[in-house]
């Protein structure tokens, strides 16, 4: 199982649709997905219509309860977020293992909850580098990270990368002083709109950057897929739509399947 955590230390770039809209290709490309909320607004629960109070992510945190895997769609299911994450990391400030939470839970329930049958873990985080962040981080193969062209977009690409680097120094293993932190750190550039000053000047800032893997256009598209609850691949399986946005299905298509190759190496 190949785990991909979608983080960004500022908010507003996208992060939960590229998450939403990469797991539906992945599913849709005969992949079984499943798809972990950490973000305390749980805006990827609510797109699937899940609401869990009792057996989500906080179980995970807390050691305590059982974790439920909704299935959400065809090749997609889902562990709920919970609201109060953010107190519960909260309570865990004292705690020496805050860090490792995630990866200890995984490690006791791999087996039992039969966790090799995905192929992928999706992971959205809210966009800050808090406990839970650190926990995804860790038992990760690969960071997504979206960049917007915006004022300070590029500038939390470095801080990012700073924070990682911390983490990856801070969580080792002390009897062999290797660190937990393995995960490939790469970015994507979001909602580039070629016609604008400030997309051009973030597409030449970043065209030598070879962390930089893919460049995803601004489409209304992605912003429907999130409020109608459906994927972008489904909206574009509409007559109507394909009609005006078949030269955009098949570069979405085309820019997806070149993320999944990438982190697939």
């Amino acid at each position: 199982m190949k785990i991909i955590t979608f983080e960004a230390i500022k908010g507003g770039v996208g992060k939960t649709t590229l998450t939403y809209n990469f797991g539906s290709f992945l599913a849709r490309t005969g992949n079984k997905v499943l798809l972990l909320d950490l973000d305390h607004q749980c805006n990827l629960s609510e797109i699937y219509h899940v609401i869990d109070t009792d057996t989500n992510v906080g179980n995970i945190f807390t050691r305590s309860g059982e974790v439920k895997i909704h299935d959400v769609a065809p090749n997609i299911s889902l562990i709920a977020g919970n609201l109060h994450l953010d107190d519960i990391e909260r309570s865990l400030e004292n705690q020496t293992s805050k860090n490792m939470l995630l990866y200890l839970w995984l490690a006791d329930n791999y087996n039992k909850l039969n966790l090799d049958q995905f192929d992928y873990l999706l992971i959205d985080c809210h966009p800050d580098f808090s406990t839970a962040t650190k926990n995804a981080i860790i038992i990760s193969d690969v960071v997504l990270s979206p960049i917007t062209p915006s004022e300070h977009g590029y500038l939390a690409k470095f801080n990012l990368e700073s924070r990682i680097e911390e983490l990856r120094k801070e969580a080792i293993d002390f009897a062999t002083r290797k660190t937990y932190v393995t995960a490939e750190v790469l970015f994507l550039l979001n909602r580039i709109r070629p016609n604008t000053r400030s997309s051009r000047e973030l597409t030449r800032k970043t065209e030598t950057d070879e962390s930089i893997i893919a460049t995803i256009p601004e489409r209304e598209l992605f912003n429907r897929s999130t409020l109608d609850h459906q994927d972008i691949f489904k909206l574009l399986d509409n007559p109507d739509v394909l009609t005006h946005q078949r030269k955009f299905k098949d570069e979405i298509e085309a820019i997806f399947k070149q993320i999944a190759e990438r982190i697939s190496k």
